[in-house]
């Protein structure tokens, strides 16, 4: 069933175990890696000429052309090449700065910040950075809820949910018109913070990617040698994964990563970077079964927690790390879910650099049964099933209930439309 999780007993055991199997299935490795390699070098030398250029490196769209259906193709090709975009005003900019607001008090009036001393450690970025950016696990304030049901941002996320192939090889695997509810936290960094970045990762899973046998199929093209022929955005056995259970790994199926902009911010002011590359996974898939990389170690991907981008094994990727265009209140940005990212050190600005964390979603058994105990959790007030069980909103004045979900709402929490509505 696509809802179960990965068990491994002896990790080391069975990482050694699955690199000896996809070694003798594939005897090339080394031949095939320095291909993908040669491929990555060449991605990579692009990003670095046209950002030294001054051009965008993330391609960027206006909502207005996702709203009258006039995106240019090769606006889509450059989606995705780069695996990203910035979606220039999702929002107006008045509504953004008003959600701020009303996000401001809700932390404020609801003595959030004393709270967080007691919060459950999650350790989910441990190995990552020195700290954490100032990440609030928030999820039910009305400005959230209000903005995951909104028509615009489900329009846009339809529109990149369809750059996936939702069916392939005789099997229908998603519903790209579907948006089923993640909640997922906010960002609220204040000027002057340093030491809250996140070093270069993917999320979604690490060690699993090798150990499980349906990832392995995500990625059969490259396991086979024919890394030409792997699409990342084939929906082809990605709702059917397993993950190893553990407190912030995402047990949804996400078409995409995203956050929508509250404050005006931009390099420099601790915002994301990317590498721009959707198939790098391909590189990082089989570097780990490289011979320099020792047997029961798969580039130090640790299970339940992200899968870390290192110099040490993945230097050449690192150049392309870009920090994404300048934010202004309203604008979104997406990322595919394998995309490596990262989050500058220091907040260098003069204002908060705040976010709502909105990724992409679609249709299938695996997010449903997501969304069963989502939406408990939501009833309650209690923290999202994914998430470590703080429970912070349960007694927030101005938390967002089911009064406050409209019928787009209540569908996308697989909830029944409300009677006589």
């Amino acid at each position: 069933m696509a809802t179960m999780s990965l068990e491994v007993g002896n990790l080391q055991e069975a990482i050694s175990k699955v690199k000896a199997k996809l070694r003798k299935e594939l005897p090339e490795y080394a031949r095939v890696f320095s291909e993908i390699e040669t491929e990555m070098r060449r991605k990579v030398a692009q990003i670095v000429k046209e950002r030294e250029a001054g051009e965008p490196v993330i391609p960027i769209v206006q909502y207005a052309e996702i709203a009258s259906g006039a995106v240019k193709p090769e606006a889509i090709a450059a989606i995705k090449d780069r695996g990203a975009c910035v979606i220039r005003c999702v929002f107006p900019e008045e509504q953004a700065c008003a959600w701020d607001d009303e996000i401001g008090r809700y932390v404020e009036e609801n003595n959030l910040d004393a709270k967080l001393v007691n919060r459950a450690e999650d350790k989910y970025f441990g190995t990552l950075a020195m700290a954490k950016p100032q990440i609030y696990g928030i999820y039910w304030s009305r400005p959230q809820v209000e903005a995951r049901q909104s028509e615009s941002l489900t329009n846009t996320r339809v529109f990149l949910n369809r750059l996936w192939k939702a069916e392939s090889e005789g099997r229908r695997h998603i519903d790209p018109e579907q948006v089923p509810v993640y909640a997922d936290r906010i960002r609220r960094r204040p000027p002057g913070s340093a030491s809250l970045g996140l070093s270069p990762h993917v999320d979604g899973g690490s060690v699993e990617r090798w150990l499980d046998d349906n990832f392995r199929q995500v990625y059969r093209h490259v396991f086979s040698g024919n890394w030409r022929d792997y699409d990342p955005f084939d929906a082809a056995w990605r709702p059917d994964v397993r993950e190893i259970p553990s407190p912030a790994v995402c047990s949804m199926f996400r078409t995409y990563q995203g956050w929508t902009a509250l404050t005006k911010q931009g390099k420099g002011d601790g915002t994301l970077q990317l590498i721009p590359i959707a198939n790098a996974m391909a590189y990082i898939l089989l570097r780990a079964l490289q011979d320099d990389v020792p047997a029961d170690n798969l580039c130090d991907a640790e299970p339940g927690r992200a899968l870390g981008v290192h110099p040490e094994w993945h230097a050449p990727l690192l150049p392309a790390r870009t920090s994404i265009p300048l934010m202004q209140p309203g604008d979104a940005v997406f990322w595919h879910s394998d995309l490596v990212h990262a989050v500058e050190d220091e907040h260098t600005g003069p204002g908060y650099s705040n976010v709502m964390y909105i990724g992409g979603t679609c249709g299938c058994p695996k997010n449903s049964a997501y969304l069963k105990g989502e939406a408990a959790t939501f009833m309650a007030g209690k923290t999202p099933p994914d998430f470590p069980a703080d429970n912070f909103e349960v007694d927030f004045k101005g938390r967002a209930t089911e009064a406050d979900l409209t019928p787009l709402g209540r569908n996308q929490f697989g909830l029944p439309p409300k009677a006589n509505a």
